[in-house]
């Protein structure tokens, strides 16, 4: 019989697997010559097929029960957005910037608690949102006037991704508390396949290919299908009731950490003393955020 400290352990590694195997995502996007929204089709119908199939071998209800089709449907609109937007995000600025860009979902997410559900205002909140906010300063305000005009477009879309994964989180969380019937495992199945079918519908809309050019763009596709859609969420989902939330939030935050050690690593990101203050200080800043929620 485990005891609660190796329930504890073993929720802490599966949460660090998941958080490092999260992160590989915007480099298998970046490598791959595939559209942003081809790619995201390719993830969520791959990764989706995989959960639906593990789904009914564990017997699982799949289909969502009729009240919450259409919540379901929302969720996985407002997925297919996020995964468009961050991936032009990061053809455009790189996996370091737009991954630290989605990330202040934390915010949003806290502001809608705070606003909406009229829960306590904490002081992490408003630290963590001016510590953050200056070191984004750091990173892209002190060199604006320079950029391109695509990479301030990229950054915008980095900025879009962070409200369309908020409004993922949130009508996943509506679903989690209003669905008995139907486990999370299953539901992560439905939304990612409705994810798929709205970017396909887009994919073929704004006459973007799903060709797959290579061998290659074929493997990052699949790895990112895998490691992203499938095992790292999986693993973060078991892990997360067995370890503290502060704990928590530490560990996740080594997503857009790593993610932006890949970029300076594998894309040879140019990074300087303020940048690398300006990322620490944002990530510092999400985590305290985080902790607000």
């Amino acid at each position: 019989m485990p005891t609660e400290m190796d329930k504890r352990l073993k929720g802490t590694l599966l949460l660090l697997t998941g958080a490092v195997l999260i992160s590989f995502a915007p480099v298998f996007v970046r490598l791959a010559s595939v559209g942003p929204m081809a790619m995201g089709f390719h993830r969520a119908a791959i990764g989706g097929v995989i959960l639906l199939a593990i789904a009914l071998f564990r017997k699982e209800r799949v289909a969502p029960p009729r009240p919450l089709l259409l919540l379901t449907m929302a969720a996985g609109l407002a997925f297919a957005f996020d995964l468009a937007l961050w991936h032009k995000s990061i053809e455009l600025v790189g996996p370091g910037v737009a991954t630290i860009l989605a990330n202040f979902q934390v915010f949003l997410i806290a502001a809608y608690g705070i606003l909406v559900l009229r829960e306590k205002f904490s002081w992490r909140f408003l630290l963590g949102a001016v510590m953050a906010f200056a070191g984004l300063f750091l990173l892209l305000g002190r060199n604006w006037s320079e950029f391109s005009s695509g990479y301030r477009l990229g950054v915008l879309f980095g900025a879009l991704t962070a409200v369309a994964y908020t409004s993922y989180l949130l009508a996943i969380r509506r679903l989690h508390r209003d669905s008995t019937e139907t486990l999370p495992m299953a539901t992560l199945a439905t939304v990612s396949l409705s994810t798929a079918l709205f970017l396909a519908i887009t994919v073929v809309a704004t006459e973007e290919t799903f060709a797959i050019p290579s061998m290659f763009d074929a493997g990052m596709i699949v790895s990112l299908a895998v490691t992203a859609q499938v095992i790292g969420w999986l693993a973060i989902a078991w892990g997360l009731p067995h370890v503290q939330a502060s704990k928590a939030g530490l560990i996740l935050l080594l997503q857009p950490t790593l993610a932006f050690l890949w970029d300076v690593l594998f894309f040879a990101r140019a990074t300087g003393v303020a940048d690398g203050a300006g990322a620490v200080l944002a990530l510092c800043g999400i985590y305290l955020g985080s902790r607000a929620r």
